[in-house]
């Protein structure tokens, strides 16, 4: 199992949802979040005055699903969220050792190799 971590535009959120659930990706988790990168804060202009914004708003998904669906999520992800300009966002993705849904307390191991709650076909994240 991966977790796949997208920060990206506030204002790219919607079309990257949307876009997800309409390739069967249901489950995720969505958090706003402010942070900088290469951009290092943005200058805007309040009252007259310059202002330098060195946390800038992004969005948060993050989303835990089998290895075999991570292409096309980071896909779906950098095509649905991408401008071209700088401040587009960072992908990142992780192992995920265990998984245990507190509904039914079900646990999906990692090394187990399986789910034991699974529906084979079901492509959506847990």
């Amino acid at each position: 199992m991966k977790k796949i971590e997208a920060v990206i535009r506030p204002e790219k959120l919607e079309q990257v949802s949307d876009a997800l659930i309409a390739s069967g990706y249901h489950a995720m988790t969505v958090t706003d979040v402010r942070g900088r990168g290469e951009q290092r804060g943005i200058a805007l202009q309040y009252r007259g005055r310059e202002i330098l914004v060195n946390l800038i708003p992004k969005v948060k998904i993050e989303i835990v699903v089998e290895d075999r669906c991570v292409d096309a999520i980071v896909k779906i992800v950098k095509t649905e969220a991408m401008t071209g300009r700088n401040g587009d966002g960072k992908i990142f993705v992780y192992d995920i050792e265990k998984c245990i849904t507190i509904r039914d307390a079900k646990d999906r191991a990692k090394s187990e190799g399986k789910d034991d709650n699974s529906n084979e076909g079901d492509k959506k994240g847990e």
